[in-house]
């Protein structure tokens, strides 16, 4: 039965599942890399024949190369020659992992560009540092505004009305106030998860059990130390859950805030190979963040069961 009820579901089922949702499109990927008929729309040209304008190495459309290859044929001169190939920004998945592992382990052959390490680490701190002073401010504001009515309707109108805004439209504004390093890169991590923060933490603060609430205000518990001693200590499974959903999205500003002002971490490393026409290096670096974002949730996520146990299935 596809729809109904939820029901508990075995952890090997489960494992499989996981397992299967990464090799059904690495499956997919290697039948339109390794399969010719599948789609293969180019010509990856071995012997350009007597054909001037064709070099090897060159792609050219399937059309046209049939038709070179007829004209060839017509004139009685060696035809063109060469092998069914993707476009040059689809490339093959042992092309990527090569590029992957040489990425790591070796410097980079063109004079002006950088490691994948080391612009990988210059992003981790973007994000880190972002992230971090959009907690310090925006968990607390939430908080708050969760627990208490009139500094919701003070501050949430707005906040709702400015998290509408784009992050990076406040790019150019970022780089003439802070500079063109990393100043506007780490001020549009906090622009855009400061605001979707503050919200998502005032509604979940918001769940606290109303009876829990009353419970301790008739013991005496007012203002901070009700706020300190019940209403966070109730929510902080969802909390601390919230904040690694949230840190997700701080990724996704990433490549956005890297490209105001100077060009700068992995977002220089993309663009600049995608320049050099290295796709292979491009997917490698976008896996890779991919790789990394995920460990951290699932880091975070062990740690949560051993802060939380009594939050099982909470984060």
């Amino acid at each position: 039965m596809w729809l109904g009820a939820p029901v508990a579901m075995g952890h090997r089922k489960s494992l499989i599942l996981s397992v299967l949702s990464f090799l059904l499109p690495l499956v997919l990927w290697c039948a339109v890399s390794y399969v010719p008929f599948l789609w293969h729309p180019l010509v990856l040209i071995s012997d350009p024949g007597e054909v001037s304008y064709l070099q090897k190495g060159m792609r050219l459309d399937r059309t046209i190369f049939a038709t070179e290859v007829e004209n060839a044929k017509q004139t009685g001169v060696p035809p063109p020659q060469g092998t069914p190939a993707n476009p040059v920004y689809l490339p093959a998945p042992d092309q990527v992992a090569r590029a992957l592992w040489t990425g790591i382990t070796n410097a980079p052959t063109e004079r002006d560009a950088i490691r994948l390490p080391q612009s990988l680490w210059h992003s981790i701190q973007i994000i880190f540092w972002g992230f971090m002073i959009s907690s310090l401010i925006g968990v607390p504001l939430g908080v708050l505004c969760g627990s208490q009515q009139t500094l919701s309707r003070i501050t949430e109108p707005f906040i709702e009305f400015v998290r509408y805004m784009p992050a990076p439209a406040f790019g150019a504004l970022m780089v003439a106030i802070l500079g063109i390093y990393d100043g506007p890169k780490i001020a549009i991590i906090i622009i855009g998860t400061f605001f979707q923060q503050v919200l998502v933490i005032a509604n979940t603060t918001r769940r606290v059990d109303p009876l829990l609430v009353e419970a301790a205000l008739t013991m005496g518990s007012r203002n901070l130390r009700l706020v300190r001693r019940v209403i966070v200590p109730a929510v902080l499974p969802q909390l601390y859950r919230d904040q690694r959903i949230l840190l997700g999205w701080a990724w996704t500003y990433l490549i956005v805030a890297e490209l105001i002002g100077t060009s700068s971490g992995i977002t220089f490393f993309i663009t600049q190979q995608a320049r050099y026409q290295h796709f292979e290096n491009v997917y490698a670096a976008i896996l890779i963040i991919g790789i990394v974002g995920s460990a951290t949730d699932i880091v975070l996520a062990l740690i949560g069961r051993r802060i939380f146990p009594y939050a099982k299935g909470e984060t």
